[in-house]
C-alpha cells in the first residue's frame, strides 16, 4: 500500500472514530483571506480520490468574475479535526490546491505559488524553514481596547486576564491541531498580543499562520470580544508585525550556520543581502494593504519606510544571538511583513529574494539606505521597476494582486476623511 493510500485510510478511520460529519475544504484568495466550503462525510472518500468542483468565479483573484468550474484538490497531510467545534457531528478541515477543472482558465492559487518556489529551492538541495511571531489586537465587541487593559510588553498583570485567557485557549486549540507553539505573551501596546510558532517547513507554516488567524478570531468571539490582525488599527499604538525567523537546511544541516564563528555562513549572508536588496520590490506582498504603511514609521518598533541612510539595518533584519555549539539555531529575523499579509505569497517572495542574493553574490551593506515604499501606491510602482516580483510569485499572481491593489488605491482616494474636513475647512 502506498503512502497516499495509507493516509486516505487513516483519514477515513479518524472520521469514523471521531464522529466527523462535515469537512471544510480550505483555500485562500490572492489576498490570503481564508475561503472554503463544507462537504458531508459521505462524500469524503470521493473528495480524496477526485477533488471537488466548485464555482471559483466569485473568489478574488482566482478566476474570472463569471462562473468558472474550479477543482479543489485536498492536501491529505493537512487533515485536522477542529477542536472548537462540537464532538458530536464534529468538523474537520483539509487545505486544498486549486486548478481549473478543464484547464481552460488560469487559476491563481497562492498556496501553489509557494509550493512551486519551494520545489525550485529543493532542486538546489535546500529546504526553507520558518518560525513566525504573529502579533494581533484583542478588543471588546465594539472594536475598542478592553477597559482596564493597560498592560505592556511581557506584563503578567491582572489587567491582562482576558487577553491571557484568550492566548491560553488559542494555544491549546493550535496544539490540538498539531501546530506547536513556542511562546505567547502580551505585546507592547494595550490590547496587543503575540503568539510565536515553532519553526517548520515553509508550506506547513503558511498553512499554520492562516489557521492561527482563524483560531484567534474564533476564540475572541467566544470570549465576547474581537481580534484583528490589521497592521495598525490605532493611531496612538504600535502596529502588528509578522516577524519571520528564516533558515535554509541542506539535508539535516542548517546552511546558515558558520563553521568557525557565531555569525552567519556565506550562504546566510547572501540570503540576508537579498532580503535587503529586494525589500522594496517585495513590499507589495509583505505589506499589501493601505494601512500597512502606517506601521512603517519611526518609533513603532518596526522597519521604517523611505527614511534614508540614518535607518539601522536591524530595523528590518536581525541575526539573533547564537550560543556556542548551537549552530542549529542560526537564523535571520525578517521584520518587514505585517500580520495581515498573504503568508504564501510573502514567503515565496522572501525565499526568492534570499536565493537571488545567494546566486548573485550580494553582500550586506555597512550602511543600509531604506528603500521601503512609503505608501501602497509606491509599493505598486516599485514592483513594476523590474521583474523580481513577477519571477517570485508568477506573472498571473502578480497581475492579479496589482489589479486588486490599484483598485484599493483608487477607492481610497475617493474617500474624504474627517481629518481632511477638520483640517482644511478652517481656512479653505
Amino acid at each position: 500500500m502506498n503512502k497516499n493510500s495509507d493516509t486516505k485510510e487513516f483519514i477515513l478511520k479518524q472520521a469514523s472514530e471521531h464522529d466527523v460529519k462535515f469537512i471544510r475544504l480550505w483555500f485562500t484568495d490572492i489576498l490570503g483571506r481564508l475561503k472554503g466550503f463544507a462537504i458531508n462525510v459521505e462524500d469524503l472518500e470521493d473528495c480524496i480520490d477526485k477533488g471537488v468542483i466548485f464555482d471559483g468565479g466569485a473568489i478574488e483573484g482566482l478566476a474570472r468574475a463569471t462562473e468558472s468550474d474550479t477543482l479543489a484538490i485536498p492536501d491529505l497531510s493537512t487533515w485536522q479535526i477542529l477542536p472548537w467545534r462540537p464532538n458530536e457531528n464534529s468538523v474537520a478541515r483539509l487545505f486544498c490546491n486549486l486548478r481549473s477543472f478543464d484547464n481552460s482558465d488560469s487559476i491563481v492559487d497562492s498556496r501553489k505559488v509557494l509550493q512551486d518556489k519551494l520545489i525550485e529551492a529543493n532542486k538546489s538541495g535546500l529546504k526553507f524553514y520558518v518560525g513566525p511571531e504573529i502579533e494581533y489586537y484583542f478588543l471588546d465587541n465594539n472594536k475598542e481596547i478592553i477597559e482596564g487593559d493597560d498592560a505592556g510588553y511581557f506584563d503578567q498583570t491582572s489587567a491582562d486576564n482576558k487577553g491571557s485567557n484568550l492566548r491560553r485557549e488559542c494555544v491549546l486549540n493550535l496544539e490540538q491541531m498539531g501546530i506547536p507553539v513556542r511562546s505567547s505573551h502580551h505585546e507592547v501596546s494595550s490590547g496587543q498580543h503575540e503568539i510565536s510558532l515553532k519553526h517548520t517547513d515553509a508550506l506547513t507554516m503558511a498553512d499554520s499562520i492562516v489557521t492561527t488567524r482563524l483560531v484567534v478570531k474564533q476564540t475572541a468571539i467566544k470570549h465576547g470580544g474581537f481580534a484583528t490582525f490589521m497592521p495598525r488599527p490605532f493611531e496612538y499604538l504600535n502596529g502588528s508585525g509578522l516577524h519571520f525567523h528564516l533558515s535554509l537546511y541542506e539535508g539535516e544541516n542548517n546552511a546558515f550556520a558558520a563553521k568557525k564563528s557565531k555569525s552567519l555562513s556565506k550562504l546566510g549572508e547572501g540570503f540576508l543581502a537579498g532580503l535587503l536588496y529586494y525589500s522594496s520590490e517585495m513590499a507589495l506582498v509583505t505589506n499589501q494593504w493601505l494601512n500597512s504603511y502606517k506601521r512603517l514609521i519611526p518609533n513603532l518598533e518596526a522597519p521604517i519606510a523611505g527614511m534614508g541612510k540614518e535607518v539601522k539595518i536591524s530595523n528590518i533584519v536581525r541575526v539573533p544571538h547564537i550560543n556556542k555549539g548551537d549552530s542549529d539555531n542560526s537564523r535571520i529575523e525578517f521584520r518587514l511583513p505585517d500580520s495581515a499579509c498573504n503568508p504564501y505569497l510573502a514567503l515565496a517572495a522572501i525565499l526568492h529574494a534570499g536565493m537571488e542574493g545567494i546566486k548573485r553574490g550580494l553582500v550586506v551593506p555597512k550602511n543600509w539606505e531604506s528603500n521601503i515604499p512609503n505608501t501602497l501606491y509606491d509599493a505598486i510602482k516599485e514592483s513594476q521597476k523590474g521583474n523580481f516580483l513577477q519571477d517570485a510569485i508568477g506573472i498571473d499572481a502578480y497581475n492579479s494582486i496589482v489589479i486588486n491593489k490599484e483598485k484599493e488605491w483608487i477607492e481610497h482616494n475617493l474617500v474624504v476623511t474627517d481629518y481632511e474636513r477638520d483640517f482644511y475647512m478652517k481656512f479653505l
